[in-house]
């Protein structure tokens, strides 16, 4: 057996979360990553806390399974360098502007010039036929933009807020895991290499809108903006007597369930609003305030145990410290521990998926600055003396 993307060979020019959380998952599925980095590194290098300078912990979870080479592009032999890599490159992915790339003499139209099936993916802010091509971008900006922080305080919150995770950055680096490999398909077929554009606002308005159009989906609109049931203020995790409990009675046979567990019976019959899955959707900040309310009369453990007899489906709300400690993810070897050769212990997570005709996940810990310069630069053709030489003129480091 091997990895699905055994014997792929992407260059990675992608730094911060999106495009090294997008490689780093290409990495897990067998492919050999290049980690094409600037002399200061990857600025992901540099979030504490870290045991060692420029080995931070968010970069320690996204850049294992890849083999990292300085290179100053800006510097006629940095460009060589990646000159030659390019020929014998499947991908290229990166996520600065356009803009950058071709101040970089790195188009596309100049890529394909020296590989011409290389898959060329662009994962950034924004789609280059619009008036916003040329905008910078941050997940807190593209959150901000595609009306995340908006649908929190519409939904009860006392102001706007962000997602606090880089929720922008992660969804649009698995869709450049889905432009890669959809494009390394489309090769095979008729073997022809094509760019490929991510762009982050477009793929979160996407996800947004697919659930908050509402009745703007009809043209004339139906209705308001908004998917009632996710704008509810009492969609949150409910509070019982001792704590919270996340909860979601969602179809008939649940609520007639419901109704026995809090001896109302008659409710599903006799109040309209609970009557059917349509006329719940019309009256669902009601429904789910009188479920809120319902919840607060017993504890966490009493419901859990009853829900869990009803059939209904419900869950503890876990903390981060939980989720460490979670026993089905223990059980599904969902967590590993390494030994890094400079980081020392570590605990990892696994890839999340399982594959029945692949080995396990291949293991590369996440590299030192430069670790692989040397390496890479050898099979790219040069010789000892002359990966020396451009280290001494600061095209690369050798860590």
């Amino acid at each position: 057996m091997t990895q699905p993307l055994d014997g792929v060979r992407i260059i990675d020019l992608t730094t911060v979360v999106m495009g090294p959380f997008a490689t780093q998952l290409l990495g897990d599925l067998g492919a050999d990553i290049i980690k094409i980095e600037p002399p200061d590194g990857d600025i992901l290098r540099h979030i504490a806390p870290m045991r060692h300078p420029a080995m931070g912990h968010i970069f320690l979870h996204h850049n294992r399974n890849k083999r990292s080479l300085v290179l100053d592009l800006k510097k006629p032999a940095g460009y060589a360098a990646l000159q030659k890599l390019l020929q014998t490159a499947d991908v290229l992915i990166y996520n600065v502007r356009p803009q950058a790339m071709q101040r970089l003499r790195l188009s596309y139209d100049e890529v394909a010039a020296v590989n011409p099936r290389i898959i060329y993916v662009g994962a950034y802010g924004f789609g280059q036929r619009g008036p916003y091509a040329a905008q910078p971008a941050y997940d807190d900006l593209i959150q901000g933009m595609s009306a995340l922080p908006a649908l929190f305080h519409e939904a009860g919150a006392s102001s706007p807020r962000y997602a606090p995770l880089a929720i922008a950055d992660r969804i649009t680096g698995l869709a450049a895991v889905n432009a890669v490999t959809t494009a390394l398909f489309a090769r095979c077929r008729t073997g022809e290499g094509q760019a490929v554009e991510v762009p982050m606002f477009e793929t979160m308005a996407q996800m947004v809108l697919a659930d908050h159009m509402g009745g703007h989906t009809f043209q004339p609109p139906e209705g308001p903006h908004g998917y009632a049931r996710m704008l509810a203020p009492h969609r949150a995790p409910y509070e019982t007597r001792d704590g919270y409990m996340c909860v979601l009675i969602y179809n008939d046979k649940h609520w007639r369930a419901f109704f026995r567990l809090i001896g109302r019976e008659d409710m599903f019959d006799t109040d309209p609003r609970f009557g059917s899955h349509e006329a719940r959707s019309r009256n669902i900040a009601e429904v789910y305030a009188f479920a809120a309310e319902q919840l607060k009369q017993r504890t966490t453990a009493e419901w859990e145990k009853l829900l869990r007899e009803a059939d209904i489906p419900a869950a503890p709300m876990k903390t981060v410290a939980d989720l460490l400690n979670d026993p089905h993810l223990a059980q599904t070897g969902f967590f590993m521990e390494t030994e890094h050769p400079s980081e020392g212990r570590l605990r990892e997570m696994t890839l999340a998926s399982h594959w029945s005709g692949a080995d396990p996940m291949p293991h590369r810990p996440a590299p030192r600055l430069g670790e692989h310069s040397a390496e890479i630069l050898r099979e790219a053709g040069y010789a000892d003396a002359d990966i020396e030489r451009l280290a001494a003129e600061g095209v690369t480091k050798l860590a």
